[in-house]
């Protein structure tokens, strides 16, 4: 049984959404510490130079080759800009199951690109990869990563109850951690069967050599820390 994604770039009308790499580094240490991003993830605040860097040239390639998932760097086609994550992980190998996360970086949001990026992400996962399960999680209040999980297709399930911890900012310009629920969402191949929402996935090719989270447990974002949560 395979138990590793093969290195792969994915290409959509907008977006490249490719392997990390070290000139990426300046402007993930730029996203990973907008506000946003703090309050709806675990990544380490102020998250820094040197952990942008262990991530985009080793934790993240990681990922791939231990057999947890899979990290793209999201950046635009034209400019070659970086956009956001998109991460598979916790993947079971058995049942051909696993989870997405996803960030945006501040300039990119009200573009869409999240939800392209993902969708893509997800039709080369069932169509190219024969998998039959995709699983988004988002904080309850987080109206933005929802809304993504909706206009790709996917269905909630239900709510895991005090689940995760957000934070949020205090009067002091500090931040303090919250407990709030998880929406679990889903979506399986029949579902993109019945509509995609957007037709820009063009495919994808092979990347030749490339080498991700040990900072990131199972369920990460850029320092494996959760993702499942975006400003789009």
């Amino acid at each position: 049984m395979t138990t590793t994604f093969p290195d792969v770039t994915i290409s959509t009308d907008r977006l490249v959404l490719r392997p990390f790499e070290e000139e990426d580094v300046t402007a993930l240490t730029e996203m990973m510490n907008d506000e946003h991003v703090t309050a709806w993830t675990g990544a380490p605040h102020p998250y820094t130079h040197a952990e942008a860097h262990a991530w985009a040239t080793r934790h993240s390639h990681a990922e791939r080759t231990e057999g947890r998932g899979i990290v793209f760097a999201v950046t635009e086609f034209l400019t070659q800009r970086l956009v956001g994550i998109v991460h598979l992980q916790g993947t079971n190998w058995h049942t051909r199951a696993t989870e997405v996360g996803y960030v945006t970086a501040p300039w990119a949001r009200g573009e869409g690109y999240a939800s392209e990026s993902v969708l893509a992400v997800a039709q080369w996962l069932f169509r190219a990869q024969g998998f039959e399960r995709l699983e988004v999680r988002t904080a309850a209040d987080n109206t933005a990563s929802q809304q993504v999980a909706q206009k790709i297709g996917c269905i909630s399930e239900g709510v895991l109850r005090n689940a995760w911890i957000v934070r949020t900012q205090t009067a002091d310009g500090g931040w303090a951690d919250t407990r709030t629920d998880l929406i679990v969402w889903s979506l399986v191949p029949e579902d993109l069967d019945e509509g995609d929402g957007y037709d820009g996935y063009d495919g994808y090719d092979s990347y030749d050599g490339y080498a991700r989270s040990t900072a990131f447990p199972q369920r990460a974002d850029a320092n494996g820390h959760r993702v499942g949560a975006d400003w789009n």
